[in-house]
């Protein structure tokens, strides 16, 4: 099963603005330049915040799942 956004005021499924905050644990090397890389990076936590409509504006999103095919 996947799931994606339709925007429950003018139908559209391709296109959001999603404001999202995660928490990272990340392993940092910096070289002796001082250029870094991020060489581990684990998720601990993430939430979709807001999802908004790029055509209409509305807040009215919702998640519809649908079987793989």
């Amino acid at each position: 099963m996947t799931s994606r956004y339709r925007c429950a005021a003018c139908g559209n499924l391709t296109r959001f603005n999603v404001t999202v905050t995660r928490r990272t644990a990340e392993f940092h090397h910096f070289s002796v330049g001082g250029d870094l890389e991020v060489e581990d990076q684990e998720l601990l936590s993430e939430k979709v915040e807001t999802v908004q409509c790029r055509w209409c504006g509305a807040n009215a999103v919702e998640l519809v799942v649908e079987a793989s095919s």
